[in-house]
Order: C-alpha cells, then sequence, then structure tokens
C-alpha cells in the first residue's frame, strides 16, 4: 500500500479521503503510506474510496486487493503468478518506483508457501528484514566498485 499512496496525488480526493480516515495518524506516516493490516483491511470494503480514484489508480487498488486476498491470504489462488504480474504492471502504468521488496516479492513467488496466511507471522517479518538488508546494501548513490 505504502507504494501506492506514494503515486497518489497529495491534492487529489482520493487521497484527502485517506487522510481524513486516518486522522489519528500523523501526516508524514499517511504521506508515506505507512499502514499496518488492519488499517489496510479497513480501506477494502471502503466504497467511497473506490469512487474517488481515477480509472488508472482503481485498476492498481483493485489488483492489490486482489493480491492480498488471492495469494498473501490463508490460500494460494491457482492463477496466483498472474495476480501479482498483473498488481506489478498496473503500478507501472501510474508511474510507481518498483520498491526492492515489489521487485524481490515479484521475482520469487515460489518461495511462498501455499497457506501463506495460515503460517505465523514471523514468516512475514522474516521476509522484511531480509529485503530491508537488500534496501541497506543498494541505497545510496551507485558506483563502480
Amino acid at each position: 500500500m505504502e507504494i501506492f499512496v506514494k503515486a497518489l496525488d497529495r491534492e487529489g480526493v482520493a487521497f484527502l479521503h485517506i487522510r481524513n480516515k486516518f486522522k489519528h495518524l500523523s501526516d508524514a506516516k499517511v504521506k508515506e503510506g505507512m499502514f499496518i493490516g488492519p488499517q489496510i483491511k479497513a480501506v477494502f470494503p471502503d466504497e467511497e474510496f473506490e469512487k474517488k480514484l481515477s480509472e488508472a489508480e482503481k485498476a492498481v487498488w483493485l489488483a492489490f486487493k486482489s493480491v492480498c486476498t488471492h495469494f498473501l491470504g490463508n490460500k494460494k489462488a491457482e492463477n496466483y503468478e498472474d495476480i501479482v504480474g498483473d498488481m506489478v504492471k498496473c503500478f507501472r502504468v501510474i508511474g510507481c518506483n518498483m520498491s526492492l521488496k515489489l521487485h524481490v516479492f515479484d521475482s520469487h513467488l515460489n518461495f511462498f508457501s501455499q497457506n501463506l496466511g495460515a503460517i505465523s507471522d514471523e514468516y512475514g517479518e522474516r521476509f522484511h528484514q531480509d529485503t530491508s538488508m537488500f534496501e541497506k546494501r543498494f541505497s545510496g548513490p551507485w558506483n563502480r566498485s
């Protein structure tokens, strides 16, 4: 959700809707899209939010919801590779930068177990720890050495 919120127009009605929905969060957290699971799940059934999105943004949002429900849930859908691929394509359409986490997620789909939601949160936390190590290693200016 972080990448999606960063791509939204800060003055647009969709972003303002999210800001108003989470008034208790700091502006910095909302601008950076720093939401936790229950907050993300609170936006899923919000039809007003979907109405305020542009067509391209709505496609990204629906693709993101699909990945959360059909891949990151208790059971993987049979076509999970297509679902994740569609989400990545939609992110590109609205000009989202592909973070290292999203790249690792897209490139290593076979790493995730069939019942991802049924296993402990330790695996998810481990994934974030591993990818944050990659991000630290590859952040900063590029040099040839």
